[in-house]
C-alpha cells in the first residue's frame, strides 16, 4: 500500500505537459510529468495498492503491459525519494 506523506497538500501549477509541485514538508519544488501527478492525485483519495496505481497509469497512458509494473515501480520510487509519498502499513 502507498499513501501521500501526511501534510502534503499537493499545491501545483501546470504548464503544457509539465507540473511544478510544492513539497509542503521540505519546502522544495519539483518538476513532474503527467504520470507523476496522476499517481499523486490517486493517492490524495487515500492509500492505494500497487496494482490499483498501475491500473490507473495503464488506463491513462500508453504504457505496454509488460512495462507497466516497471514504470509504476520506478515512478513510485522516485516520488518516495522526493518525500512526497510513503508506504502505508
Amino acid at each position: 500500500m502507498w499513501r501521500l506523506r501526511p501534510g502534503q497538500t499537493l499545491q501545483y501549477r501546470h504548464w503544457d505537459d509539465e507540473y511544478v509541485l510544492y513539497n509542503d514538508l521540505s519546502g522544495d519544488t519539483h518538476l513532474l510529468d503527467d504520470a507523476a501527478i496522476e499517481l499523486l492525485l490517486a493517492l490524495k483519495q487515500g492509500p492505494a495498492a500497487f496494482s490499483s496505481l498501475a491500473d490507473a497509469l495503464g488506463a491513462t497512458f500508453d504504457i505496454g503491459e509488460a512495462d507497466l509494473p516497471v514504470e509504476t515501480r520506478a515512478l513510485l520510487d522516485h516520488l518516495k525519494h522526493l518525500h512526497l509519498i510513503d508506504t502505508a502499513c
